[in-house]
């Protein structure tokens, strides 16, 4: 669920393959158990968040499934299934229309698309019915230092590696992976990092990919881990060798070396977070209070 309503036919949005690798380095060294990354949250079918407070989850907007909306589905957190109450999504994020779809389809100039999904919010967040007390939530990153830090990110969507790119066949939820990689630019609404080669890349060097939308890019070691950005987009740049090949009607090839992943930054968003949380407390406590 990484890349929004292009996501069959172009994967646009990420940040985001149940993690792309190196094509030098055996997946197994990519691969860990679900008890690595206890915070990660499931989305059904794919797609993922991260528990965030004890009742709250924090996910990239397009990876909230509609059913949730209305108080019904559930979420998967250290894999017991959690009822949710609500879906509140960030003002400003829009929905990619099909008018701008279908004259990508028809151009193969994505150019347009690419300046819609860097313009939108694409954050939302989960409150569940019950606080989860068997996992401990990750904190914020608050700073605005994002350039040049090596994040983590995880993942279970599908893979691939960096010269054949995602395999088109491979499911959205498959095993945990997790790579590395460098944030090498930030604006208002994103951070971003570059798929590079073997040659510049490091030892577990990855991005996200098609199934991985919401999944977390964390700073630190342990239990001073802290949230930096939620995968959301991606692109290729102009002049990648990917341009040179695609045309029109043809499955967009993901994952490759030098593509770009957009990650929702995190610290934009501290305030909407932070407010959403303290409103629905002092709610409740208002309520318990009568």
């Amino acid at each position: 669920m990484r890349r929004h309503l292009l996501l069959v036919l172009f994967a646009i949005s990420a940040t985001a393959n149940a993690v792309v690798i190196r094509s030098d380095v055996a997946d197994a060294k990519y691969r860990v158990p679900a008890s690595a990354f206890p915070a990660l949250v499931d989305m059904p079918g794919e797609g993922h968040g991260v528990l965030i407070a004890p009742q709250w989850v924090v996910t990239a907007a397009h990876a909230a499934p509609m059913q949730m909306q209305g108080m019904e589905g559930e979420v998967s957190i250290g894999g017991v299934g959690r009822s949710v109450k609500r879906v509140i999504t960030y003002p400003g994020y829009k929905r990619l229309p099909e008018k701008l779809i279908k004259e990508a389809l028809a151009s193969g100039d994505l150019s347009k698309v690419y300046a819609f999904l860097a313009s939108s919010d694409d954050i939302a967040l989960i409150e569940l019915a019950s606080p989860v007390t068997d996992v401990t939530p990750v904190p914020l990153y608050r700073g605005d230092k994002e350039v040049g830090m090596t994040v983590e990110l995880a993942g279970k969507g599908a893979s691939g590696n960096g010269v054949d790119g995602q395999d088109p066949h491979s499911s959205h939820r498959t095993v945990l992976r997790r790579a590395f990689n460098v944030v090498v630019g930030t604006d208002a609404r994103y951070v971003w990092y570059r798929f590079d080669p073997p040659s510049s890349a490091l030892p577990l060097e990855g991005i996200t990919g098609s199934g991985d939308s919401g999944g977390p890019l964390l700073i630190g070691d342990g239990s001073s881990k802290q949230l930096v950005g939620l995968a959301s987009w991606s692109k290729y740049p102009p002049g990648h060798p990917f341009w040179k090949k695609y045309s029109p009607g043809r499955p967009f090839q993901e994952g490759l070396y030098g593509e770009i992943v957009y990650g929702v930054r995190i610290s934009s968003y501290i305030q909407w977070i932070e407010g959403a949380i303290s409103a629905q407390a002092a709610t409740r406590t208002s309520s318990a209070s009568k």
